[in-house]
């Protein structure tokens, strides 16, 4: 029987140099980049439950309701404020700025609005009614600025439409 010698090896040493460079280049890229990159965050609330108790009826509970042809502005104890129909297709966010501009002046101290939706709203019909809930542009000194509305939304579904019945 032969035996075989085994020579002793040194154990080989990692070269990372290659990896190291690249870590040196990458991570700077990646912090210049990340800068660039920002998220816009809404913050939404939900609309509340049905109370039990009756509010005065001085206070509003403004709703605008998303449907397919038109654009309900409502309070939720007294009904139906203005019924606003679709222009080419589309909802008619100047009227709505109009009429929400019309209740903030006999409500100024309110900033919170209720949007429910019909199931079959699309994303971009309901950012843009929310943006005309929040902010209405005026004029000032010739100027457009932007004025406050109702910049505190809650979102929900739309109940049945009881015309089409």
């Amino acid at each position: 029987m032969r035996r075989r010698r085994q020579k002793s090896r040194a154990p080989a040493e990692l070269d990372i140099t290659a990896f190291m460079n690249l870590m040196v280049i990458l991570v700077p890229f990646l912090l210049i980049t990340a800068v660039f990159s920002r998220i816009t965050v809404l913050e939404l609330n939900l609309p509340p439950a049905a109370e039990t108790k009756s509010k005065p009826k001085k206070e509003l509970d403004l709703e605008i309701i998303m449907r397919t042809g038109a654009l309900e502005v409502g309070d939720r104890n007294s009904g139906l404020i203005k019924r606003i129909k679709n222009k080419q297709q589309e909802h008619d966010l100047a009227m709505l700025s109009e009429t929400l501009k019309k209740i903030k002046s006999h409500y100024p101290n309110k900033t919170n609005a209720m949007i429910l939706a019909e199931t079959t709203t699309s994303y971009n019909s309901l950012v843009q009614v929310m943006d005309a809930v929040r902010v209405v542009q005026v004029m000032e000194d010739g100027r457009p600025v932007q004025a406050e509305l109702f910049p505190d939304i809650s979102i929900g579904d739309a109940p049945p439409d009881k015309s089409r019945k």
